[in-house]
This record gives C-alpha cells, sequence and structure tokens, in this order.
C-alpha cells in the first residue's frame, strides 16, 4: 500500500507540474517570443552540462544507497553526511570550470550569469535523501508551494521580451529556495554529524559509474539544444525546447512509477527477495505500457492543432517535431522500468550505464547530419533513435534473466488499443474546427476509444487494475 500511497503523490504531483506549464508555456512564448524562449533555452542547454557534472550521478546513486540503509539511523546519517560532502565537492569544481566558461565565451553572459544560480540550487538539492527514505510527501509539498510562488511572480513581473533576464532570476532564486526547504526535515531521520567515521571515498567510484545512466534522458536534449544554437539559431533551438517540455511533461507522469519503484525494488532485493524483484519488473512494465502507449499516439493525433493554440502559429515549425519526438514516451518509459527499475537497483549497473553510452553514441552519430539536413526534426529523429537504441539494448541483455512473453503479454493489445485511439482522433483533427473545446473532445473520445479496446481484449492489466481497487494489491506486493 506504501507504493501505491508514494505513486498517487508522484503523479499528483507531476499531474501539477503538468498543468503549471499548460499556464505559464504559451504565456511566455507570447511574451518572450521565438527569440527569448531560444535565447533561454540555449544558455539553459548549457548551465544544465554544469549541473550534471556537478551531480556526478549522486541523485541516483544517492537515492539507492539511502533505500539499502534507511532501516539503521547510524548508518543512514552516515550516508547522507558523505554524499552531501561528495556533491559539495564535485559542485564547487563545476562551478570553478563555469568560471573559466565565462572566461573564455563573450556571448549572452548576463543571461549565464542569472541561469547559474540553477547550479547551487542544484548543490543544496536533497530530494534524492528523501526518495530514498520513500517520504514523497515532503517533497511534494515542498514543489507544489514553490511551483505557485514561481507562476505567482512570472505573471507580476514578466510582462515583455525585456523581462527575459527577469524570468531566468525568478526560475533560478525559487530552485534554491525550495531546495533550502528541505533541510528541516532532516531532523527527523538522521544524527548530527560524526566526522570521526566519514568515508567520502567509497562514494565517489560507484557515483562516477552512475554519472551517465543519471543523465540518460536529459544528456539527448542539451546536446540537440546545445548543437541546434551553434550549428543553426537559437530560434530553432527554441522549436526543439518547447516540443521537448510537452513531451517531458508527459513523460513525467509515465516515470514516476520510477521514482517511487526503485527504492522499493532496491530494498527488495537487500533482502535476498528476488523473485518480488521481478514481479515489480513485469508489472510496472505493463503498467507504464497501458499509459505511454496512448500518451504518444495521442500527442501525435492532437500536434498539428495544438500547437498554434498553445504556442501561436509563430511556433507552426514545432508541430512536425512534437509529432516526431512523441515516440520517444514509449523508449523512455520501457527503459526507465528495465534501467531505473531493475538494472540499478538490483546492482547491475555496469549493463545498465553501458546501454546509455550506446544511446549517446548513437546521438553523437546522427545529431550533426540530420540537424544540417532536417534542422529541429533532425534532432528529435536522433533523440527517438538514441532512445531505441537504449530500450534494445536494455531487453537483450536481461533476455536471460525475464520471460520475454510475461514482460510484453499486453504491449500488442496496447498498440492497436493506440493506433484504433490515433486514427479516430487524427481524422476529427482534421474535420473539425481548431480549439480548446475540440482538443478536450478529442481528447476524451481517444480515451474512450482506448479504454472500450482494453476491455474487448480482456487484457491483464485491467484485472490487476480491478484488483488494486477492491484490495489495495499491485505492482507485486
Amino acid at each position: 500500500m506504501k507504493v501505491i500511497k508514494n505513486y498517487l503523490y508522484n503523479v499528483s504531483y507531476q499531474v501539477f507540474v503538468l498543468l503549471v506549464p499548460f499556464i505559464t508555456i504559451p504565456y511566455l512564448a507570447r511574451v518572450l517570443g521565438p527569440q527569448g524562449v531560444g535565447i533561454n533555452s540555449y544558455t539553459n542547454s548549457i548551465i544544465q552540462f554544469f549541473i550534471l557534472m556537478g551531480s556526478l550521478g549522486t541523485n541516483l546513486y544517492g537515492n539507492r544507497q539511502v533505500a539499502f540503509v534507511r532501516d539503521n539511523k547510524k548508518k543512514l546519517s552516515e550516508t547522507f553526511y558523505e554524499i552531501s560532502l561528495v556533491r559539495l565537492i564535485t559542485f564547487s569544481i563545476s562551478f570553478l570550470l563555469f568560471g573559466v566558461f565565462m572566461l573564455l565565451n563573450n556571448e549572452f553572459q548576463v543571461y549565464y550569469l542569472a541561469q547559474a544560480i540553477s547550479i547551487l540550487a542544484a548543490m543544496a538539492d536533497i530530494a534524492w535523501f528523501f526518495m530514498g527514505v520513500e517520504n514523497f510527501a515532503v517533497t511534494v509539498l515542498r514543489n507544489i508551494v514553490v511551483k505557485i510562488s514561481t507562476l505567482i511572480l512570472i505573471f507580476i513581473f514578466v510582462k515583455t521580451s525585456n523581462d527575459l533576464l527577469t524570468y531566468i532570476f525568478i526560475v533560478s532564486l525559487s530552485l534554491i529556495v525550495g531546495n533550502l526547504t528541505l533541510f528541516p526535515d532532516l531532523k527527523r531521520y538522521i544524527y548530527a554529524p560524526d566526522f570521526s567515521n566519514i568515508n567520502i571515498v567509497k562514494h565517489i567510484m560507484p557515483s562516477l559509474i552512475l554519472f551517465v545512466p543519471q543523465i540518460s534522458t536529459q544528456i539527448y536534449v542539451i546536446i540537440n539544444k546545445t548543437l541546434l544554437g551553434i550549428i543553426d539559431n537559437v530560434q530553432v533551438s527554441g522549436f526543439f525546447d518547447q516540443s521537448d517540455k510537452i513531451v517531458k511533461m508527459i513523460l513525467a507522469i509515465v516515470t514516476a512509477t520510477g521514482t517511487v519503484i526503485m527504492p522499493h525494488v532496491a530494498n527488495a532485493f537487500a533482502k535476498g527477495q528476488n523473485e518480488k524483484t521481478k514481479d515489480l519488473l513485469y508489472s510496472s512494465f505493463s503498467f507504464v505500457s497501458l499509459i505511454s502507449i496512448p500518451m504518444m499516439f495521442g500527442l501525435a493525433a492532437i500536434a498539428s492543432e495544438f500547437v498554434p493554440l498553445f504556442f501561436t502559429s509563430k511556433f507552426n515549425s514545432v508541430i512536425p517535431v512534437m509529432m516526431v519526438e512523441s515516440m520517444v514516451i514509449v523508449f523512455i518509459a520501457w527503459n526507465n522500468v528495465i534501467g531505473t527499475q531493475y538494472l540499478f537497483p538490483t546492482n547491475q549497473t555496469k549493463f545498465y550505464t553501458r546501454s546509455v553510452i550506446y544511446g549517446i553514441i548513437v546521438n553523437l552519430i546522427m545529431d550533426v547530419p540530420l540537424i544540417m539536413i532536417f534542422e529541429a526534426i533532425g534532432a528529435a529523429i536522433a533523440t527517438v533513435l538514441s532512445e531505441f537504441a537504449v530500450t534494445a539494448y536494455q531487453l537483450w541483455y536481461i533476455r536471460s534473466q525475464i520471460n520475454y512473453h510475461r514482460l510484453f503479454e499486453d504491449s500488442l493489445k496496447f498498440f492497436i488499443a493506440g493506433i484504433a485511439m490515433f486514427i479516430v482522433v487524427f481524422f476529427m483533427n482534421i474535420m473539425l474546427k481548431h480549439s480548446w473545446i475540440m482538443i478536450i473532445f478529442e481528447v476524451f473520445v481517444g480515451i474512450f476509444i482506448y479504454i472500450i479496446f482494453l476491455a474487448l481484449f480482456k487484457t491483464k492489466m485491467i484485472l490487476k487494475i480491478k484488483k488494486l481497487i477492491l484490495n489495495h494489491t499491485f505492482l507485486g506486493e
């Protein structure tokens, strides 16, 4: 039942996170325009490199290590202080490297400085600890308050295209304030530091190993936005970024299971409950397939109507990008389950890392030629190919550990239902007048068609959901 409660906490927050950009993104698209959106996207992509270097895999590693020792307060305390010290050192190095970058760079300097506050905010982030102890309520409530405050400040102070710097300051400062609010809750879990028993060296190599997996869903986007800004211009980078924001908003709901299930699997694995870890894999894979497949088809079906209404007609170039990039929803959902929820918590990190490296290699090989030919659409194609490579390798590697029939038992039915939904919604999108009322109507029609097909196919996941409703048993519990 705890897994269900944490999932509902996380999904509730992700739905909230999904709704906030539906207000801010179209507002900022209109106020800042393609140029302002592009500058923010490009400069932020550079800052994300320094945040990733500072994190050095400690978010994912810290989450797992806390889950391993959460029942022992002494070890839990030591683990928190050790990993926090590692983060302090790595982020300090990252900030020094940012200083070197600023000395060598003469473009957009004032925007980079405003964005750099996010590096300090990331250093102060201890959400990984609360996820490890499976206390999602504190992070969810904190984030909701921060998001609402940020939203209010944006509407008060960001009025014209000249307010881009103000917007960046608001977002960056809200991150650091929000992260600092988590610290008072630590006293419930840990003792005061005893530095005589602190050993940070043992955490450095495992964190380094996890550096690549942690950045798996971010590195392609950062590389794409940076290359688009260099090869083409910041406006095209902004087009890709707008598409990616919508896709990631949807993915946040799909991958919410990973945040919740990973510490649960790690704890079960630490106790030697190997069959339970596989049962969790099968159930979670089927569940994310159930929700990711219709989201992929649904987003592609309504893109041509959604983009001009949401971003204005100035961003119509986003339509084909979004239709192509929507395919990553399923691939990321699958490799999130296999990698984050199974390989990583069962100490098969090397192969998890290898899968992501293959994806990055594919991205680097395909990005430049595809961007030169197709611009933002090329970046979307490269992203899809990269995520496909990650998923394909993971599925190949676990072939001797799992039963493919159990893993994919309902997937074909989900795809057939999703295709039927896509066909109906796509043609409705063409024939009906474009408006928000029509989009909402099309979404409900699509959901209805999808559910009807699943009911006709008698999918096992539907039966599990009924079981959840009746006796609160789900995901292997």
